[in-house]
């Protein structure tokens, strides 16, 4: 049975909310400086010539269908499948396929990731096709005789590698809703390896940064590399030819045999053999073993929204739950898109969050997850008890709550609408760019370095700066802590959004931050993506935040209150979203922060 969330009733927790409002918010919060026209958000600040876009994108409009991915090359391949014919399902498996020829930093065979779908009967489904450890990972695999990290081991190399979990997903997931054949759906990706694409500028940038790791991880090989000498200066460019002979023959197989082209045969022994050449763990059993698993979607109402998202093993549904809920009770529509009062209450959630992210999430097929507790009304009341608007808090002294009884960067993101309404978000991962940058020989794909998202040392950050627990220890088989959060929103009953990103910790608050701008603040899509965005995640703590997301009186007022900012010289998040208008039709949004491509028709 789905796992639906009621409404908050008139609890004491939004009787606090509307106290803090009342009693504590500066008064120079009051006065907002949002107006809305027929739903398009406008922005009015100091300097009336500062916008909070990082760019004037604007939306693709379609009737039919959309698919907003990572990448262009991978969302033509998603509109052709829709234009053949096929539904969401069949579009968003030929985005995966395509994603790992053409994004070879976190599109994948790989790696593994997350689907929420939405039929258009409005049933909801999510499937669990995340990595899990070899079974010979032991819990200190990573420590040496004195108990300390090892550096790096969880991070690049054969060792750092969990059992991929992308394909059986993707059979998974087809098996169950997909319409068209399954060797139509993969033949656009055969196609891509076999006759090659054309780099963007980014394509060329991330295949030239990591020519050095390529030739030391692996000696020998080809892949991805213009010449094999270690001295050779020749790099990749804009519009040269990727060609890709042996993911090709890899893609058939999967394409011929479905799940066994991949987890039995050809493949495995080449992964298999791969993992033992370099000291990694994976053996040709652990691939037999592995199987995604569909679980209970997440549900809760926000307002007169119903956001339908993930549970553990990612900890991105939980958290989003319980980021909407502390905000739902404050007015941030009058307040005024990240004004000095709106990002402190969304600072002080995401500090919570985060910290309880680290005490209680992990693989629920090992630990016990609290989730109804987490999610819960008078949990979150508990949590909120020591927020004042005149200071923020000190994370050090936020710990993960107390519940009785209890046991104690880079991914990318697709989202696809159909003619019909059928509905898939889905968030997919090597993890780090590259994965571990181990390319396995004979098959030619990357495997992921997932293994750093266990806790390999409870109280030891991981590459993204998380602090993790036991609950999210290493053992064998077990499925180690996400933070994608793929998400669809319904209103009234209809499908509304389809959102997500990748990010690493930073996911989590940037769908957040992306559905209140269109729900709280009136933007389209598009202007929900080209947000600019800021991130806390309890420890280290600090805010950090991309150049123009606050406005110098927001810096002035929030440092005044105690808050650590960090403006950031990257950017934040790759959102890849779908808005249903009001008159039926699709806006498609892809992040101008990188090549993101929405298509519609």
């Amino acid at each position: 049975m789905e796992k639906r969330i009621a409404l908050y009733s008139a609890s004491l927790f939004i009787a606090l909310a509307i106290a803090s409002c009342k009693t504590q918010s500066p008064s120079g919060s009051a006065d907002s400086k949002v107006s809305q026209s027929q739903g398009v958000y406008q922005y009015r600040d100091e300097d009336p010539t500062v916008k909070p876009f990082f760019s004037d994108r604007q939306g693709v409009i379609g009737r039919n269908g959309m698919v907003a991915s990572a990448h262009p090359e991978a969302s033509q391949v998603g509109l052709t499948i829709l234009q053949a014919g096929g539904n969401a399902v069949d579009a968003a498996v030929a985005v995966q396929f395509a994603l790992a020829v053409v994004y070879p930093g976190a599109g994948n065979i790989g790696g593994g990731g997350f689907m929420v779908y939405r039929d258009n009967a409005g049933k909801a489904f999510t499937l669990d096709y995340r990595e899990k450890a070899p079974g010979r990972a032991t819990q200190n695999m990573y420590l040496d005789s004195l108990g300390n990290v090892r550096p790096g081991l969880s991070i690049s190399g054969h060792l750092a590698s969990g059992v991929p979990g992308s394909v059986d997903g993707m059979v998974e997931a087809h098996k169950r809703f997909g319409k068209l054949p399954w060797a139509q759906v993969l033949q656009p990706a055969v196609d891509l390896a076999q006759k090659g694409f054309a780099l963007t500028v980014r394509d060329a940038l991330g295949l030239n940064r990591i020519k050095t790791d390529l030739n030391t991880i692996n000696p020998g090989k080809p892949y991805f590399l213009k010449s094999l000498l270690p001295t050779d200066t020749t790099t990749w460019h804009k519009g040269d030819i990727l060609v890709q002979a042996d993911l090709a023959q890899t893609l058939q197989r999967i394409q011929a045999q479905g799940r066994a082209g991949f987890y039995e045969g050809e493949t495995a022994r080449l992964l298999a053999e791969e993992m033992q050449r370099g000291g990694g763990l994976i053996t040709e059993e652990d691939l037999r073993n592995y199987h995604a698993v569909w679980r209970n979607p997440l549900q809760a109402k926000y307002k007169n929204y119903n956001v339908i998202t993930m549970p553990p093993t990612s900890s991105g549904g939980v958290a989003l739950i319980q980021l909407m809920r502390f905000t739902e009770p404050f007015p941030l529509r009058r307040w005024g898109w990240n004004r000095d009062s709106t990002a402190q209450v969304m600072i002080e959630a995401e500090r919570r969050v985060y910290a309880d992210r680290a005490k209680f999430l992990g693989d629920p097929d090992f630990v016990n997850v609290p989730v109804d507790k987490l999610i819960s009304p008078d949990y979150l009341r508990t949590r909120w008890t020591d927020f004042s608007f005149a200071k923020a808090t000190d994370s050090r002294a936020v710990k993960g709550g107390t519940i009785p009884g209890y046991e104690s960067l880079e991914t990318t993101h697709f989202s696809v609408v159909d003619k019909e309404g059928n509905a898939v978000s889905i968030t997919t991962t090597l993890n780090g760019g590259y994965g571990s940058r181990v390319v396995v020989g004979g098959a030619g794909f990357f495997m992921n370095n997932e293994m750093d998202d266990f806790s390999v040392k409870p109280g030891v950050p991981n590459m993204f700066g998380l602090i993790g627990n036991q609950a999210n220890a290493i053992a064998p088989n077990k499925r180690m802590l996400s933070s994608m959060t793929p998400t669809i929103l319904e209103k009234d009953g209809k499908l509304f959004m389809v959102v997500g990103t990748p990010g690493g910790s930073t996911i989590i608050t940037s769908v957040y931050q992306t559905i209140l701008n269109v729900i709280e603040h009136g933007m389209t899509m598009q202007q929900a993506v080209n947000a600019l965005k800021f991130h806390h995640q309890w420890l280290p703590d600090k805010t950090i935040f991309e150049n123009g997301a606050f406005s110098d009186a927001t810096i002035q007022a929030m440092q005044s209150r105690g808050y650590v900012l960090e403006r950031l010289t990257n950017t934040l998040g790759r959102m890849d979203c779908v808005l249903v208008r009001p008159d039926g039709s699709f806006e498609g949004a892809s992040d101008p922060r990188a090549d993101n491509t929405a298509r519609g028709y």
